[in-house]
C-alpha cells in the first residue's frame, strides 16, 4: 500500500469509524479522480458498501451536486467528497449529515496535502480546536489585525462556535480532511474595517500581493489586488460580499501550500471567508465561499489575545 492509500486508511478508520458492510460513497470530479478513486478502493478493501460517483466539476465552490448525487448523499452511512471544488457548505452536504451520514469533504486536496495532513494527532487537534470552539461561542465580539494592514472588528454574540476535529465518528458529523479549525459565522452586518488577505485565497491561491477587503456593515464593498475576487463579486451579486465566516487554523503538520482545504487549517493562521454561510449558523446562502488567510495575525476576543504573532495563547 503507498502513502496515499496509508493516509487514506488512517482517515477512513481513525476519522470516519469505516466499518465492515457500511454504505460508504465516495463524490470526485474529472479533476480529483484518482483520489476519489482511491477511497473507493481502500473502502473495498476495507469491506465496506463502497460506492463512487463521478460529477462534472462545479463551477465554484459550495454549488450544489446534481439532484440525484444529493438524493444518494442521504443515503449512505459514510461519504467523502474529495471533489475539485467543496460541496462544504452546500444544502445536500447539510441534508446527508441530518438524514445521519458521517461525512467528509475533501475540496481540491492533492496527494501531498492528503499525507501530510492526515499524519497529525487528531486527538491533540480536538483538543485544542473544541477550547477555541468553547471561546469563540462565549465571546461577544472579535478583533483582527496583522502587520499588513488588517484591522477588523466583528460580533459574535449570540453565535455559536463549531471544532472542524477531524472526528467523525457519530451520524452526522461533519469535518474537514485534513481537519483542524474552530470557526464561526458572525452576525450578519456586524464587521467593519480593513482585511489584508497575504497568506492565500479561495480562487486565487498562494498570493505574491496583498488582497485589501475594505468591509462595511458586514459587506465587501471595495477589493484591491484581486481581478478574480471581483469578478466572483460581480457574478454571484450583493449576498457574494457577505463576511460569512471567522475560522483559526489548528493543525500543525499542515502548511501554506496554496490549497484553502490545507492553508485554512495551518496552526495560528486566521482565515475570513466571503459569501455563504447558512450551513454553519449564519443566513446566507449564495453558491459561493471564498477563504482568505492571514499570516501571523494577532486575534482576540473580547478584548483576550487568542492568536499572536502565528501562535495560539490558550
Amino acid at each position: 500500500m503507498d502513502d496515499m492509500r496509508k493516509a487514506i486508511k488512517t482517515g477512513l478508520v481513525d476519522c470516519l469509524a469505516l466499518k465492515e458492510g457500511e454504505a460508504f460513497l465516495s463524490i470526485g470530479d474529472g479533476p480529483s479522480r484518482e483520489i476519489a478513486m482511491a477511497f473507493w478502493e481502500v473502502a473495498r478493501d476495507m469491506k465496506a458498501e463502497s460506492m463512487y460517483v463521478e460529477i462534472i466539476p462545479r463551477t465554484t465552490h459550495a454549488e450544489e451536486p446534481p439532484p440525484a448525487v444529493a438524493t444518494m448523499m442521504k443515503e449512505v452511512d459514510v461519504l467523502v467528497a474529495p471533489t475539485s471544488k467543496s460541496l462544504s457548505h452546500t444544502a445536500a452536504r447539510k441534508a446527508a449529515c441530518d438524514a445521519g451520514a458521517r461525512v467528509a469533504t475533501l475540496p481540491g486536496v492533492t496527494r501531498d496535502v492528503l499525507i501530510r495532513g492526515l499524519s497529525a494527532d487528531y486527538k491533540a487537534i480536538a483538543e485544542r480546536t473544541k477550547r477555541l470552539a468553547d471561546i469563540i461561542t462565549s465571546g461577544k465580539s472579535a478583533h483582527i489585525s496583522s502587520s499588513t494592514g488588517t484591522d477588523l472588528t466583528m460580533s459574535l454574540d449570540g453565535r455559536r462556535g463549531l471544532a472542524d476535529t477531524g472526528i467523525v465518528h457519530k451520524p452526522g458529523d461533519f469535518s474537514n480532511l485534513p481537519a483542524g479549525e474552530a470557526f464561526v459565522a458572525p452576525v450578519q452586518g456586524k464587521t467593519e474595517g480593513l482585511l489584508v488577505v497575504d497568506g492565500s485565497m479561495a480562487g486565487v491561491g498562494v498570493l505574491k500581493d496583498l488582497i485589501k477587503v475594505t468591509i462595511e456593515k458586514g459587506e465587501a464593498v471595495r477589493i484591491e489586488g484581486s481581478k478574480v475576487l471581483e469578478e466572483i463579486m460581480e457574478k454571484y451579486g450583493r449576498d457574494a460580499r457577505n463576511v460569512a465566516e471567522l475560522g483559526i487554523g489548528t493543525n500543525d503538520k499542515v502548511k501554506l501550500s496554496g490549497s484553502v482545504l490545507e492553508d485554512e487549517k495551518v496552526l495560528g493562521t486566521v482565515h475570513v471567508a466571503l459569501g455563504d454561510n447558512s450551513t454553519f449558523g449564519g443566513n446566507v446562502s449564495v453558491p459561493v465561499h471564498l477563504d482568505g488567510i492571514i499570516r501571523n495575525p494577532v486575534l482576540s476576543i473580547d478584548g483576550k489575545v487568542v492568536v499572536k504573532d502565528g501562535k495560539l495563547e490558550i
